[in-house]
């Protein structure tokens, strides 16, 4: 027997379409629910040995993380990887201030927009991964939103789910009656 881990044309329309170079370590919904996400950035990160260890094996958070400006640069304050299991004296500190890799001119499009006084922006991570072997995070310029604006937006997400669920329940009903042989 075959097996084709290819899908074929019936179920291509059910596979979810993703990056295949994109390996998810770590996402942070919490932040999409917490912040309305104004623009996003690609940044590497600088880490230590067993850190790359520790985030292959999956232990990670970003629940509390965010990135700020220390002498020009973008850092990441914290970003939780667990230390390694086999590691030895070598081991990293968890919770340990960790360098973003931007282009110059990101990073002063980035630092200009945090620092507009009225702006209110913050720059919090949205997904940690890794693309071609390098370890990535998906940062999200912020702004915060206040409690009736979550609840807003949380009434819109289930008026919008509602009226897809009755759409398609129209159009099954549409097409149902033309299957069965009646006039078209």
């Amino acid at each position: 027997m075959r097996v084709n881990s290819e899908p074929d044309a019936r179920t291509l329309h059910r596979v979810k379409q993703t990056d295949p170079d994109r390996t998810l370590v770590a996402s942070n919904k919490k932040a999409r629910h917490d912040y309305d996400i104004l623009k996003t950035y690609e940044a590497g990160l600088v880490l230590a040995g067993t850190e790359v260890k520790s985030l292959r094996a999956g232990y990670c958070s970003l629940v509390d993380a965010f990135a700020q400006e220390r002498e020009g640069e973008l850092v990441l304050y914290n970003l939780h990887i667990a230390e390694y299991g086999f590691g030895s004296w070598t081991n990293h500190a968890p919770r340990r201030t960790r360098k973003l890799l931007l282009h110059r001119i990101e990073i002063e499009r980035i630092l200009a927009r945090l620092r507009d006084a009225g702006g209110g922006f913050t720059l919090v991570p949205l997904s940690l991964y890794f693309r071609g072997g390098w370890a990535k995070v998906e940062l999200g310029l912020a702004k915060g939103r206040k409690a009736y604006d979550k609840r807003q937006v949380l009434a819109k997400r289930d008026a919008d789910r509602e009226i897809q669920r009755a759409l398609g329940r129209h159009l099954k009903g549409r097409t149902a009656a033309r299957g069965r042989g009646g006039r078209g």
